[in-house]
């Protein structure tokens, strides 16, 4: 059972993209998920940042503003969207020009939440559902200077070993993708 005050960060292309581990056609329920984090304690204030194309689709307002219905309809996350970035390549064998649209912001958005929160004591327990290895010294900042206590809630595709190094608690969605599947 956890203890205190407990935050929720939630990078989205991660768990979307990561959510194949358990299956193909799997797709997870936030709600659920949320529910099942919740076994342990309750969450006190939860964070999910994307990017997005400007202007979001219908169909993409419509899911971020479900995603910020209060429990128990919807599971009331913070919803923090970035405009897609717009990268050039060319390449180096034939020359060809491409351009692809890239997730840029997420990662700082999410070390700022860690690292200011823990900063100003505004929780005890951090939830993080991100596998990106850029967040290690955010992660250390918050577990070894400010004494937080570190949960990951992800999947065994994509992340990095330095965060599992720095949980106190892993929750595999892998092992309970039944319990939390839409």
């Amino acid at each position: 059972m956890r203890v205190g005050r407990t935050m929720w960060l939630i990078d989205a292309a991660y768990l979307f993209n990561a959510q194949e581990s358990a299956g193909t056609e799997y797709n997870f329920d936030y709600l659920k998920l949320r529910f099942w984090l919740e076994r342990n304690g309750p969450i006190d204030d939860a964070w999910y940042l994307n990017s997005t194309q400007s202007p979001p689709s219908e169909d993409q307002s419509g899911f971020h503003a479900w995603l910020q219905t209060p429990v128990p309809v919807g599971p009331g996350l913070n919803v923090s969207l970035y405009k897609l970035k717009q990268r050039d390549f060319e390449c180096p064998h034939c020359a060809r020009k491409f351009s692809l649209q890239m997730q840029k912001g997420v990662d700082v958005g999410l070390a700022t939440l860690i690292v200011r929160r823990a900063d100003q004591n505004q929780y005890d327990n951090l939830i993080l559902s991100s596998g990106d290895g850029d967040l290690k010294d955010a992660l250390t900042h918050a577990g070894k200077v400010c004494h937080k206590r570190i949960e990951l809630c992800v999947f065994r595709w994509g992340i990095s070993p330095d965060l599992l190094s720095l949980a106190d608690k892993v929750y595999w969605i892998d092992d309970f993708s039944a319990h939390v599947e839409k």
